[in-house]
C-alpha cells in the first residue's frame, strides 16, 4: 500500500511538473514572438481614465506609479505593449454640444503623455512609425477618435483631427449620428436614423480613404458594416469588437461579416470585456481564447488581432485583469495548436498590413480634391448650431423675421387707433 501511495504521488508530480514545464515552454515562446513582431493593440481608454480622474491635468500624474487604470508604465513593460491606439473618446452627451472642444483635449493629453513619458511612447502615425518605435523599445502611440459625432459632421473637422493625428475614426459610439446608425439600432432599443449611412455618410468614407484614415466599425449597426465593407476602397477594422456567434451580443461581428473583412483584408481587433466575451459578469483567459479561435475558423488567421479594450471596461476576464497580462492569451493561443506565423500575425503583422493598405490607397487617391461639399443644414439643424456658410439660410432668417415684424404691423396699429 505504501509503495502505490508513493508511486501515486510520484506520478501526479511528474504530471504537475510536465504540466508546468508546458505553460513555460508555451511562455517562453510567446514572448520570443512578441520581441520579434509589436502587439498593437487596437483600444485604450487611458485618456478617458486621465479625464475622468484628473481632469486630463497631467501634471498631478506618474503613469509610472498609476494604481486606479489597467494601464500604467510597468503594466505596459511587462505587457510587451509594442503598440497602441489610445482612444479620444468623449461621451455621446456632447453630440451637439462641446464634442469637438472635448475630443481635441483628449487628442491633446495623447499629445503630452508621450511629451512627458518620451523614453517610454514614440507619437505615432504610420506603419513604419510603428517599427521604428519597436525597434528602438518604445511603445508607438497612436490616436483613435472613438464616436462620429466627435466631428460634428464636418469634413473640415475630420481632416483637422487627421493633421492633429488621428489615425482611426470610429463612425458611431453609443448614439446615432446625423449620418450614420450604431449598433443600438440592431437591439432594438433606438430606432434607425438612415437605414445604415446616409449620403453624407457615404461621402465621409470616400473622404476617410483619400485621407489614409482607418474605417473602424466597432459599435455600428450590422446595416453600416455591410455598407462600408461595400463601399471603402481600403480595409477596414474592428477596434475592440468579438465574434458573435461566440456571444450573440450586438457589439460583436457576426460570421456573414467576419467572411467578408476576411475578403476585403480587414481585421477584427478581440474586445476583452466580459459581457462581450460570454455575455455574462464573468469571464476566464480562456474564454477570450475561444473567440480568437472562432474568428481564424471563420476569417481566417489574416484578420484576428488584440483590442482589449483596457480603461474603457469594468469587467475584464480572470487572467487577463489589466494590460501586463496579455503574454499569457498569447501563450494560451500557442498552447491550443497556433502556428509561430499566426501568433505573429495576430500580435500586429494584420494590422501593419490593414495601414499599409490605407497607406497605398490614400497614395493612389492623392490628385483627387479634398471632399467640401457639406452636410445638408436640415440634417444638423438645432439650437447650438449656426447657418453660416450655407447659402440662402441666413436670407430664409432674414424673411422670416421680417413676415414677424409686418405681422405685427395691424396690432400696433389697433393699439394706437384705440389709445
Amino acid at each position: 500500500m505504501l509503495a502505490k501511495a508513493i508511486l501515486g504521488s510520484c506520478l501526479a508530480l511528474w504530471i504537475g511538473c510536465s504540466i508546468a514545464l508546458a505553460q513555460d515552454s508555451n511562455m517562453t515562446r510567446a514572448l520570443q514572438l512578441m520581441s520579434e513582431v509589436p502587439l498593437i493593440d487596437g483600444h485604450n481608454d487611458l485618456p478617458w481614465q486621465l479625464r475622468k480622474q484628473f481632469n486630463n491635468e497631467l501634471n498631478k500624474v506618474d503613469l509610472n506609479t498609476l494604481t486606479t487604470t489597467h494601464t500604467n508604465i510597468l503594466k505596459i513593460k511587462e505587457g510587451r505593449l509594442g503598440a497602441q491606439f489610445w482612444s479620444a473618446y468623449v461621451p455621446c452627451e456632447t453630440q451637439y454640444k462641446d464634442a469637438v472642444r472635448q475630443t481635441l483635449e483628449q487628442i491633446d493629453v495623447v499629445h503630452r503623455m508621450c511629451q512627458k513619458y518620451p523614453e517610454t511612447f514614440m507619437f505615432s502615425t504610420s506603419s513604419q512609425d510603428i517599427m521604428d518605435a519597436f525597434q528602438s523599445n518604445r511603445t508607438a502611440s497612436l490616436i483613435g477618435v472613438e464616436g462620429g459625432h466627435s466631428i460634428d459632421s464636418s469634413l473640415g473637422t475630420l481632416r483637422t483631427m487627421y493633421h492633429l493625428g488621428v489615425r482611426y475614426l470610429t463612425l458611431t459610439h453609443s448614439c446615432n449620428t446625423p449620418w450614420a446608425d450604431n449598433w443600438l439600432v440592431d437591439t432594438g432599443s433606438e430606432p434607425s436614423q438612415h437605414n445604415g449611412l446616409s449620403s453624407f455618410g457615404k461621402q465621409l468614407i470616400v473622404e476617410m480613404n483619400r485621407l489614409g484614415m482607418l474605417i473602424d466599425l466597432a459599435h455600428v449597426s450590422v446595416e453600416v458594416m455591410n455598407q462600408v465593407l461595400s463601399l471603402s476602397k481600403a480595409p477596414v477594422i474592428f477596434s475592440h469588437s468579438s465574434a458573435y456567434s461566440v456571444c450573440p451580443h450586438k457589439r460583436n461581428v457576426p460570421d456573414d461579416v467576419l467572411r467578408r473583412v476576411n475578403e476585403t483584408r480587414g481585421i477584427v481587433m478581440v474586445n476583452f470585456y466580459n459581457d462581450y466575451v460570454t455575455c455574462s459578469e464573468t469571464a476566464k483567459l480562456s474564454d477570450v481564447a475561444d473567440h480568437f479561435d472562432h474568428i481564424k475558423e471563420v476569417g481566417g488567421a489574416g484578420i484576428v488581432g488584440f483590442g482589449g479594450d483596457y480603461d474603457g471596461v469594468t469587467r475584464l476576464p480572470e487572467g487577463l485583469e489589466d494590460v501586463s497580462k496579455v503574454p499569457n492569451l498569447v501563450a494560451e493561443l500557442l498552447r491550443r495548436g497556433w502556428t509561430d506565423e499566426e501568433v505573429k500575425d495576430a500580435l500586429g503583422n494584420n494590422l501593419l498590413r490593414v495601414m499599409r493598405d490605407v497607406e497605398k490607397v490614400r497614395e493612389n487617391m492623392k490628385e483627387e480634391k479634398p471632399d467640401d461639399i457639406p452636410i445638408p443644414y436640415d440634417e444638423v439643424k438645432n439650437l447650438c448650431r449656426t447657418s453660416f456658410g450655407y447659402p440662402n439660410i441666413g436670407a430664409v432668417h432674414s424673411l422670416s423675421i421680417m413676415a414677424l415684424l409686418l405681422s405685427l404691423v395691424p396690432q400696433a396699429f389697433i393699439m394706437l387707433t384705440v389709445y
